[in-house]
């Protein structure tokens, strides 16, 4: 049988997974427990076209119904261009209803790559990138070992744009603590102004319990963010990004308190920091209703629905029960929920 790798976009779902390579080549990030505990291999051109050889077999009666591709795992830009083009080809060649190939990317590995590079996968078939930035702030990035600098990702995300193909960049509200929150907010939004990304898919931080990140919240060198806290930190960033043709995802991941908040920046963008400003205009209570709504049950949920009065009868108990607890046992109460929802370790090594 063929291979496929642990993760892949949300947006990917109904895609082709063809995993180009194995794991992640840096895989030192502080807050990613996707590849702990497991080494990267690069596949050789002959395994991956064997692999789609293999699928265009098994899908033999269902080809038609893919109209897209993924190459998997954490950055397959690291692979030589040629053999990328080799890889791409061979997918369109099999699977000629797919329009549209894609794929996760290291900065470091975007940026090793000239806009001709770029021009030429495009003219194969590669049709959009997906990056994590996380954080703009040079602090920051240092803080969680991202392995990544600004400028990496400024003059990569660039020869990606001039090279003609669709960038998908990543930020990651709270990664900053309460300490780095607003320089977080700034210069993230300082990036990517410059980069002017198709789009930004936000990714609200969620502290793995076996990240070394536990260390430092125990040891008071990192703050965790309440949701509040972070939602004032989005609405930052959004009110200093220009309103350029990005389109702002937090519908696509759950993890994100206010879902709703999602659209172009230069149509949407007034309305979603309407939308912002609807929330951190609740009181205590209605916030921490809501926050245990979208963390009990993670949806696209109108602010309102905090006014309803036999929902408030059912909610407030048991948010006092959990506060009785003691003192910031709420917020506490809520990271836990969060943590369900990230991915897990594949050993329980996280080295």
């Amino acid at each position: 049988m063929f291979e496929q790798g642990v993760i892949r976009p949300p947006s990917e779902a109904s895609s082709l997974l063809v995993r180009v390579t194995r794991n992640c080549p840096w895989n030192k990030c502080l807050f990613c427990p996707a590849f702990k505990g497991v080494t990267f291999s690069r596949r050789s051109v002959e395994e991956v076209l064997s692999d789609i050889d293999k699928m265009a077999k098994v899908y033999s009666h269902q080809i038609s119904m893919f109209t897209s591709a993924f190459l998997q795992d954490a950055d397959s830009l690291i692979v030589k261009t040629n053999d990328l083009i080799t890889i791409i080809r061979h997918i369109k060649k099999l699977f000629p209803g797919i329009v549209n190939i894609t794929t996760y990317a290291r900065a470091k590995s975007i940026k090793n790559k000239s806009v001709d590079e770029y021009k030429q996968l495009k003219e194969a078939g590669l049709t959009r990138i997906h990056t994590g930035m996380e954080s703009g702030s040079e602090t920051v990035l240092k803080l969680v070992q991202k392995g990544s600098s600004p400028d990496d990702m400024i003059e990569g995300g660039l020869n990606v744009k001039n090279g003609g193909i669709s960038l998908s960049e990543y930020i990651m509200p709270g990664i900053g603590g309460k300490i780095l929150s607003q320089e977080h907010a700034i210069e993230t939004s300082r990036l990517l102004n410059k980069i002017q990304p198709d789009h930004i898919r936000v990714r609200t931080f969620a502290l793995h319990p076996l990240s070394p990140m536990q260390n430092m919240v125990n040891d008071g060198t990192f703050v965790l963010m309440n949701d509040e806290a972070i939602v004032s930190e989005i609405r930052l960033l959004l009110e200093n990004l220009d309103k350029m043709h990005s389109y702002f995802h937090c519908a696509d991941f759950s993890l994100n308190l206010l879902m709703q908040v999602d659209g172009y920046l230069d149509t949407d963008k007034d309305n979603m920091l309407r939308e912002i400003d609807a929330y951190l205009s609740l009181s205590k209570n209605e916030k921490q209703v809501y926050s245990l709504i979208q963390r009990s049950h993670p949806g696209q949920y109108p602010i309102d629905i905090v006014k309803d009065k036999e929902l408030l009868e059912q909610a407030l108990p048991e948010i006092e029960k959990i506060e009785k607890r003691g003192p910031g046992e709420f917020s506490k109460y809520i990271q836990h929920l969060m943590t369900y929802q990230l991915p897990q370790p594949q050993t329980d090594n996280w080295e």
